[in-house]
């Protein structure tokens, strides 16, 4: 027991979170740089190499340039076990994002030093806020032009409400970017753009009273800048509190620049001396310490067709507590079964390697043959664990898909049935329609494209796609109430999804008052019903 302990010891696991652009993929290449997991990075944009994000595995995304889908990435470095989820920046996949997030114990966000906050930071950053989760801030691109750092540490304080503290300060930024000042070890990390990340950079110790030193690093314009600066900063800014940070009030920031490959490497040191070990975890009324003896876990992702060589479908498992081992059988809670979880992996984003254990904070994928849902729960025979369900967005688009060749129609619904098991979009049917003609509810409108991109490559079929008005779903929790038999206006629809249950969608909150109105004792919920009974 006491090697499982400390291979939970020195696991860290993490999401990545930024707005599209922000940096946020190139940064995760740095890091398995420094991990050895990778001999080189390619720029998802860059015009220097033709190569494609580690992190990135499906074409589309080659393509489009920006992450659709999270991934998993694990690599060993400096004695830690480390697992990156990198997330999709872009809004249109907040959902992937949010299930991600609840399999991470602490989240590091990417900005952009020329833009700060943007719409999508600010909404995951509400998602770490609410589950108590340290944030670390990487403010990148300073090798560009930027924005006043007091003005980016400002913002962030004023929009989410918590605390700053700069473990290092930028020297100039743009073309007179001349590096960073760690204020811990009080000396310069010189910057170079010439060396391209080729090198690691080494720190010259250079105390701040140093004048002539400092002088000869970075000219006594910047000199004198940077002197007020830290003066100002050590007499305003908030203490370094540990706790503060670990309980996610107080965000440690770095500044640097992830395609140069600077600054990243302090920041990885830093990260890992202040994240945790893996967290307990809320089941029911009770937590689960990590170093319970009993394994559990819960599925947080489900994806088919990673590889176009295993055309299966792969359960993302985060490990919450105890050693998983291969050759075991373990329980699911929800199916009420006992079984080995079949071809157990660890992933580099779309390479796989087959595993016989692994520990408490681990991300394993597991061939699922159709039985799991995101939100299940994985444990020891014998044990009563059911972790907290992960609700699902309710959709705000919707569109009515057909299968152009009525030839593929087995093709068709296998396809739409298992991308919407992933959870990536929503389907529902008329009642008495068939099975022809699909009304897809997804929460960005990119996901569209998604799935027809999909359907194509890895189903072989063509769609035929058409926009609906609708912009609200409720799911009716009558149970014994005829659908048939509700006075419902022109702008509302009457629809199931895949497990049966009666749902009604709307133009507008207008037409969900009004039909309320003229039903007296329909109760409509927001959430499926199926989110929220237990067993």
């Amino acid at each position: 027991m006491q090697d499982a302990i400390n291979e939970i010891k020195r696991r860290r696991t993490f999401a990545i979170i930024s707005h599209p652009d922000a940096g946020k993929t190139t940064l995760t290449e740095k890091f398995l740089l420094y991990g050895g997991a990778i001999q080189s990075a390619g720029s998802v944009k860059g015009k220097q190499s033709d190569k494609h994000a580690v992190s990135d595995w499906m074409d589309l995304e080659k393509q489009r340039g920006i992450s659709i889908t999270s991934s998993v990435l694990q690599f060993e470095y400096d004695g830690y076990c480390i697992n990156i989820l990198d997330t999709p920046g872009h809004q249109d996949f907040s959902e992937d994002t949010y299930r991600t997030l609840m399999a991470a114990d602490s989240a590091v966000m990417v900005i952009d030093a020329a833009k700060g906050i943007e719409p999508q930071t600010r909404k995951l950053f509400k998602v770490c806020a609410m589950r108590d989760i340290p944030i670390f801030t990487f403010i990148n691109k300073l090798d560009r032009e930027a924005r006043d750092p007091f003005d980016l540490l400002d913002e962030l304080e004023r929009e989410f409400g918590i605390g700053t503290y700069p473990m290092n300060w930028p020297i100039g930024c743009g073309q007179n970017f001349r590096g960073v000042y760690d204020r811990e070890k009080r000396s310069i990390l010189s910057f170079d753009d010439s060396h391209r990340g080729r090198e690691r950079i080494h720190g010259i110790d250079c105390d701040i009273t140093d004048t002539d030193k400092l002088d000869s690093l970075i000219g006594e314009r910047l000199r004198t800048e940077l002197c007020e600066q830290i003066e100002l900063l050590d007499g305003a800014s908030f203490d370094f509190d540990l706790e503060q940070v670990r309980h996610g009030k107080l965000s440690p920031v770095f500044f640097g620049s992830a395609l140069n490959n600077f600054g990243i490497e302090p920041f990885l040191e830093h990260f890992l001396k202040m994240t945790t070990s893996p967290l307990p975890r809320l089941a029911g009324e009770d937590y689960i310490d990590p170093f319970d003896d009993g394994f559990s876990a819960f599925v947080f992702k489900i994806q088919a067709n990673m590889n176009k060589a295993h055309r299966d479908r792969i359960a993302f498992m985060r490990i919450c507590s105890g050693k998983f081992s291969r050759e075991r059988e373990y329980y699911h809670v929800q199916g009420k079964k006992s079984f080995r979880l079949s071809q157990p992996q660890q992933m580099m984003a779309s390479e796989r390697e087959v595993i016989n254990e692994a520990y408490a904070g681990d991300i394993i994928g597991v061939f699922d043959p159709g039985v799991f849902s995101i939100g299940d729960t994985i444990c020891e025979k014998g044990k009563k664990i059911r972790f907290e369900g992960i609700p699902t967005f309710a959709p705000e688009h919707f569109a009515m898909v057909e299968q152009v060749d009525s030839m593929k129609r087995k093709q068709f619904s296998k396809g739409m049935n298992q991308i919407a098991q992933e959870g990536a979009i929503q389907i529902f049917f008329e009642p008495n329609s068939g099975l022809e003609r699909v009304i897809v509810g997804v929460v960005g409108v990119l996901q569209f494209e998604v799935l027809e991109y999909r359907l194509k490559n890895e189903y072989g079929c063509d769609l035929r796609r058409s926009a609906l008005p609708y912009q609200q779903i409720r799911w009716i929790a009558n149970k014994d109430l005829d659908p048939k038999t509700l006075k419902l206006s022109h702008d509302t629809k009457w629809v199931q999804d895949f497990r049966g249950n009666n749902l009604l969608i709307f133009t507008s909150e207008w037409s969900i008052r009004w039909v309320l109105e003229d039903n007296p004792g329909l109760e409509l919920l927001e959430f499926s019903q199926n989110e929220q009974t237990e067993e």
